[in-house]
């Protein structure tokens, strides 16, 4: 199935949890449950706030917020360590009815890199704060400080560990022989988070957040903060968050030219997003996928890896999950 129809304007939420590689051998029933079911709370939760009126942009900052306080993801709690053995945040939002946004990049105490981020949009004149200047500007708005430990866990400290004893590089979330976290193969998986969504008001909002690399060389932006690479909204045409090898998402301005290729070329999100991801960056190297609802409420899943965690919700039914490329939600 490529994409989802929606009656006109229908209210409706889709995140994305990282893409990869699939490994089906590493998938246990407890595995997938435990996935399954974070995005699901997070779907329904996303869901009531749609039904109760909520805006666009109110609901995905929310979805992003619960991915980040999850360690199964790669963003705030869960996040992975720079080669320096430190956490570096990154996130967006961008505000498809006026075309405003936020983000920050490299950011170590604060504990929600979204909120930080949607902070910046509402607060500021600028449009992006970086490192500890980040961080101060969200401490003055009163978003909560934590340790720096705070992000870190076993698991991503033994993928550093195993990224600078046999690779010495930097590498995509957890592309390091670590012990496995999930479904999808951890040499092998692109770690970001990310929301879109639909309101009843027809607007739309995009959200995205994400710890980095493993072994990245500290200061390293990717494309998750940068609007119009790894996150854009416009009401005209579509909202997007992308997943996957920030510096190829980067060049391509690859969240932008889905909305660009609908207003100026008239094709639906599918075909756009499929341009993208399966065309336009394989051509420089880049692996990953990205999700999207456009203006008349049509949802797509577009991804040139062999899984990615997501899912949708829609007003009156019950969420719909996948994790691999053959579960119904297909790329």
């Amino acid at each position: 199935m490529n994409s989802i129809s929606r009656p006109q304007g229908k209210p409706v939420l889709a995140i994305h949890g990282g893409a990869g590689t699939l490994l089906r051998s590493k998938m246990t029933a407890a595995m997938e449950s435990e996935y399954l079911a974070a995005m699901e709370r997070i779907l329904l939760a996303g869901q009531a706030q749609l039904a109760a009126g909520a805006a666009a942009l109110d609901v995905v900052v929310e979805a992003v917020r619960q991915l980040e306080e999850c360690e199964l993801f790669n963003a705030g709690r869960g996040a992975v360590y720079t080669a320096d053995g430190t956490h570096e945040l990154d996130a967006s939002v961008m505000d498809g009815s006026n075309l405003q946004a936020g983000a920050v990049a490299g950011l170590r105490t604060t504990r929600n890199p979204v909120l930080a981020a949607r902070a910046v949009m509402q607060h500021s004149e600028h449009l992006m704060f970086v490192g500890s200047a980040g961080d101060a500007f969200a401490a003055r708005h009163q978003l909560e400080q934590v340790e720096p430990t705070w992000f870190g866990t076993e698991l991503r400290r033994a993928q550093l560990g195993a990224a600078q004893a046999s690779l010495g590089g930097a590498r995509l979330d957890h592309d390091v022989d670590a012990p496995s976290s999930g479904p999808i193969d951890d040499r092998r998986k692109l770690g970001t988070v990310g929301a879109v969504a639909l309101d009843a008001a027809g607007h739309l909002a995009a959200a995205t957040s994400t710890g980095g690399m493993t072994n990245k060389q500290p200061g390293r932006v990717g494309d998750s903060p940068i609007i119009g690479a790894g996150c854009y909204a416009n009401d005209a045409t579509v909202a997007v968050s992308c997943t996957g090898t920030g510096e190829a998402f980067m060049r391509a301005c690859a969240a932008f030219d889905v909305s660009a290729q609908m207003a100026y070329l008239g094709l639906p999100v599918q075909q756009a997003a499929d341009n993208v991801v399966k065309t336009k960056l394989p051509r420089l190297g880049g692996s990953g996928g990205l999700i999207a609802v456009a203006a008349n409420g049509d949802v797509c899943f577009s991804f040139n890896s062999e899984g990615m965690y997501r899912g949708y919700a829609k007003l009156g039914e019950q969420p719909v999950l996948a994790i691999y490329a053959d579960d119904g939600l297909a790329p």
